[in-house]
């Protein structure tokens, strides 16, 4: 993916004024404007006060910001929104992104702030805005239940969101068992079960985190095909009985030597034959990109774990060949976001 080229004036201002962008469209969101703007407009700004209970100074700043960023567009004194806006929330997909901003408002923000330290200390600093123990998020959304009940709410958003390119690009054609390793929510097993008839799964995690996992797959119907197994995935051995393993949107949280000690208890848990699959979004080889990945990064620096990082492709074909496995294959998706699948054998 090539650099981008060099900032103007008006690039300038979007960084210098980022956050403030941000604030715009979180209110946009909050106080419900694209979706009066979809269900009523065009609107003049008076029908939009009325309709969000805002005085005129208020909503003369709103639209001025909304508009200015290109989230909505006036003509003639009326508003609507931005053509994407609007396709967004007509296919259903525009509550992913209002999920992903009340998750950037809330959890990533917060911990934002510490940047800066974290890149001198090389850790995860921002978590001292999340009270409670231990070094990363995961232990300390523990004793925060209202905020651990968010975070997963979000993150399920954040994979209906990147779930498309797993689904299309993981085939699963001959396997038999999946050991979804550090698979929260069951999200990730419950797409894959459902696009896979012939395929079950298991999913080891957190208690917490599989106290939602099998509420979602009773919901889904697929309880009988999906289990759920306690575990600290560090700490305890992988099962086995899998050919196959998966590791969804999890070695972004850990350090390189952590990454190889779950790759090659991956490894050991296989029979000849097995295969692993990484799955999240890469950083490019050239490190120049691509933005999407860039921006995320602060989160990952900041927050989740000592070490964690949108690492590039070729870190993971380095620690799969360290840990034994052979034959990677790269298979990078076909969507806006840096999501791909990593594919191995042993």
């Amino acid at each position: 993916m090539p650099q981008a080229g060099p900032v103007d004036r008006d690039g300038l201002t979007r960084i210098l004024f980022g956050a403030s962008a941000f604030q715009l469209l979180h209110a946009g969101c909050e106080l419900g404007l694209f979706t009066q703007l979809h269900e009523e407009g065009p609107l003049t700004a008076e029908q939009i006060a009325v309709g969000l209970k805002l005085q005129p100074r208020a909503t003369q700043i709103l639209l001025l910001g909304t508009t200015s960023l290109g989230l909505t567009s006036r003509d003639n004194d009326r508003y609507t929104n931005a053509e994407l806006i609007g396709t967004m929330i007509a296919d259903g997909s525009w509550s992913i992104i209002e999920d992903i901003v009340e998750f950037e408002d809330r959890i990533v923000i917060p911990a934002a702030g510490d940047l800066v330290e974290a890149l001198r200390q090389n850790r995860n600093v921002g978590l001292r805005s999340i009270p409670g123990e231990g070094d990363d998020l995961y232990h300390r959304l523990a004793s925060q239940p209202e905020l651990e009940a968010l975070f997963y709410r979000c993150m399920r958003s954040w994979s209906r969101l990147s779930n498309p390119v797993l689904v299309d690009r993981a085939d699963l054609s001959g396997v038999s068992r999946v050991l979804d390793v550090g698979g929260g929510d069951g999200v990730n097993a419950i797409a894959l079960a459902e696009a896979n008839p012939g395929t079950s799964f298991t999913v080891v995690d957190m208690p917490g985190a599989l106290d939602i996992a099998q509420r979602k797959i009773a919901e889904s119907g697929l309880d009988g095909r999906i289990s759920v197994r306690p575990g600290d995935i560090f700490a305890d051995d992988f099962p086995a009985g899998h050919d196959c393993v998966l590791f969804a949107n999890q070695l972004v949280i850990w350090s390189p030597q952590e990454n190889v000690t779950l790759l090659r208890k991956a490894f050991d848990c296989l029979a000849p034959g097995g295969q692993v699959l990484i799955f999240n979004a890469f950083s490019d080889d050239t490190g120049d990109g691509p933005l999407y990945a860039a921006l995320d990064n602060v989160y990952f620096a900041t927050l989740p774990a000592p070490s964690s990082t949108l690492y590039h492709w070729g870190q993971y074909e380095a620690w799969l060949r360290d840990a034994g496995f052979r034959s990677v294959e790269r298979l990078p998706g076909k969507t806006w976001t840096p999501h791909g699948v990593l594919r191995a054998w042993k």
